[in-house]
C-alpha cells in the first residue's frame, strides 16, 4: 500500500520513515515538505543517507491519485485544510497534529485559531488505539492523540471506568524530553537552557488539558477535572506522567494492578508493572511500549497511577502506524515489533 508522510523534516517524521521503511505492507512513496521541497531525505536527516528519496512540494490533486494512506506530521493548522479533500477521495489520513482532536470552541480557545471545517470534525476518529479500535477500523480520518494525553489516557481511563478513584480532580505530573517541543529553533530548546536544567511551561494553559479531559469524558465514561503540569527535563526523548487522585475504597495497590492487567491483557504495546516496579523512560525507548505502574498510598488514600512512553514513538508515529494497521486490518503489531533501546 503506497504511503505518503506531509511535514517530513520534524523528529515525528523521522520516526514514521523509520517504521515504515521496515513495515510489511506499507510503502512509503513521497515525502512531502513546503520548506525544503527540492532537495533529498539525506540533506535532512544525514543519519538517513542511505536513502535517496526527494523531497517533493504539496500537490493534493497528484497526491490522491498516487498514495492510499496520509500522514499529516506537519505543525497545527495545516491539515485542517488540506486533509480533509483527500479524505473526501478516500485516502486515509491520520493526522499527528491537533487539529482534529478538540471540538469547535474548545479548539477556538485553546488553539487561539479557526477549527476545521464543522462535519470533519465530528468524522474525526481520535484514534487512542487501545480504547477506540473499532472506531478506528472504520474511520476516514484519525486524529492522533498527543503525547502527554496517550501516556496519561492509557493509565487513566481504566481507573474511570473501573471506579478506582473518588470524585475530584486529577493532577497530572508530566515531564518530557526535549524532542516533544519540535525541530524549531526557539530559546527553550538550546542546549544550554535545557542541560542541567527542569523547568515547567505553559501551566494551566497547555491545549493538552481539554484533550485529556475531554476523551476521559468521552472514553472513561465520567466527566473529570485535570490539573496538568507539563515540565521540560534534559533529555531528549520520553515522557513520564505521574497522576494523584484519592482512592476509592477499597482499592488498594494490588487490586488496581490486577484490574489493569486484565483490562489491557490483549493490548500488544501496554505493559502493566508488577507492584513495586515502576515505570522508566529507558525501559521503553525506540519503542511502541507503554509502561504503567500503580500504587495506593494507604496513609494518605491517594491512588497513584505512572506511565511511561517514548514520546516520538507510542505518542506520534509510532501510535499513527497502530492506526493505520487497525484502519486495514492488517496485524497491529505490523512494522512496530520494536525492541526497546538500551541503555
Amino acid at each position: 500500500m503506497k504511503v505518503a508522510v506531509v511535514g517530513a523534516t520534524g523528529y515525528g517524521s523521522a520516526e514514521l520513515i523509520r517504521i515504515l521503511h521496515r513495515h510489511p505492507y506499507a510503502d512509503l512513496t513521497q515525502l512531502i515538505s513546503s520548506s525544503t521541497a527540492g532537495g533529498e531525505l539525506k540533506e535532512v536527516f544525514p543519519h538517513l543517507s542511505h536513502l535517496s528519496q526527494p523531497l517533493e512540494v504539496w500537490d493534493g490533486e497528484a497526491l490522491a491519485e498516487e498514495v492510499e494512506a496520509v500522514f499529516f506530521a506537519a505543525p497545527a493548522g495545516i491539515s485542517s485544510r488540506l486533509a480533509p479533500p483527500l479524505a473526501e477521495r478516500g485516502v486515509r489520513v491520520i493526522d499527528l497534529a491537533g487539529d482534529f482532536r478538540l471540538e469547535g470552541e474548545e479548539y477556538r480557545k485553546w488553539y487561539g485559531a479557526e477549527p476545521p471545517a464543522h462535519p470533519w470534525l465530528e468524522r474525526a476518529v481520535y484514534g487512542l488505539s487501545e480504547w477506540s479500535a473499532p472506531a478506528i477500523r472504520q474511520a476516514e480520518l484519525i486524529a492522533n492523540p498527543g503525547c502527554y494525553p496517550t501516556a496519561t489516557l492509557l493509565a487513566l481511563l481504566p481507573l474511570l471506568q473501573a471506579g478506582s478513584i473518588a470524585d475530584g480532580p486529577v493532577t497530572v505530573d508530566a515531564k518530557s524530553g526535549i524532542s516533544g517541543a519540535g525541530r524549531g529553533l526557539k530559546r527553550t530548546s538550546l542546549f544550554a537552557e535545557v542541560n542541567e536544567n527542569m523547568f515547567p511551561y505553559q501551566v494551566g494553559v497547555h491545549r493538552h488539558t481539554p484533550e485529556i479531559e475531554g476523551h476521559a469524558a468521552r472514553i472513561g465514561g465520567r466527566e473529570t477535572q485535570v490539573i496538568f503540569i507539563p515540565q521540560i527535563v534534559p533529555m531528549s526523548r520520553g515522557i513520564l506522567v505521574t497522576l494523584y487522585a484519592p482512592a476509592a475504597t477499597g482499592w488498594t495497590g494490588a487490586r488496581v494492578t490486577e484490574m489493569v492487567k486484565e483490562v489491557y491483557r490483549e493490548a500488544p504495546f501496554v505493559r502493566v508493572r508488577d507492584q513495586g516496579a515502576w515505570p522508566r523512560t529507558k525501559d521503553v525507548q525506540g519503542s511502541n511500549f507503554c509502561d504503567i505502574g500503580f500504587h495506593v498510598d494507604e496513609r494518605t488514600g491517594m491512588l497513584v497511577g505512572m506511565a511511561a512512553i517514548d514520546n516520538l514513538v507510542k505518542g506520534a508515529a509510532g501510535q499513527a502506524v497502530q492506526n493505520l494497521n487497525l484502519r486495514m486490518g492488517w496485524p497491529e503489531t505490523a512494522g512496530l515489533d520494536l525492541l526497546p533501546q538500551y541503555p
